[in-house]
């Protein structure tokens, strides 16, 4: 089933979400539900406060990117190891690497985009679909990605990696996309 996207100004968009156990009722379900609202969304990675669960569950899908890339990108691409993964009470052990600048952008915050500074790589602690712990470590655009997932996690958005006068800049599409003024191909929820 298709979940509506949370949008930019509800407050689970900001709070640090809470572990969970193989118990979580109908898991599998959501899961699930989150792969299909993402491939609908266009996205590469989804959230659990994206679709309203406050809980440390994100998802990830790099293959995407790498195998639909423009001919002109594909240099970009050519030592990725894209994944396609579920992550359950991720954590993060180690950050390391050259930073560097990404354009983007979030289905929560949609029609906005900018460069954010991220480091290369990200070794991450988390569980899988199974409860089975899992430590590796992830780079290029993937461990961008699952940075860009976990901040969720953690109450953050890309936004809060940019300039204030960036922040200043986007501000009235940011108040639109608060009040609802603004037009997706997928459905969101926003915050009354």
């Amino acid at each position: 089933m298709i979940l509506p996207v949370v949008a930019y100004g509800h407050p689970n968009l900001r709070k640090v979400c809470v572990p969970i156990t193989a118990d979580y009722p109908e898991l599998n379900n959501l899961i699930s539900n989150m792969w299909e609202t993402m491939y609908n969304s266009n996205g590469v990675g989804l959230a659990a406060p994206q679709i309203n669960h406050t809980i440390r569950l994100f998802l990830v899908d790099t293959v995407q990117i790498v195998e639909h890339a423009d001919e002109e990108d594909k240099d970009d691409y050519k030592d990725e190891k894209p994944i396609k993964q579920v992550f359950i009470n991720a954590q993060i052990e180690a950050l390391d690497g050259e930073p560097w600048k990404y354009n983007e952008g979030c289905l929560s915050i949609p029609r906005v985009r900018e460069d954010v500074l991220r480091e290369a790589r990200v070794t991450l602690r988390y569980q899988d679909e199974q409860f089975q712990e899992h430590v590796a470590t992830f780079d290029g655009i993937t461990a961008r990605v699952i940075l860009h997932e976990y901040d969720h996690i953690e109450g953050k958005l890309f936004i809060d990696h940019i300039t204030p006068f960036k922040r200043r800049l986007i501000k009235s599409k940011l108040d639109d996309i608060t009040k609802g003024k603004v037009k997706t191909d997928y459905r969101m929820l926003f915050y009354k």
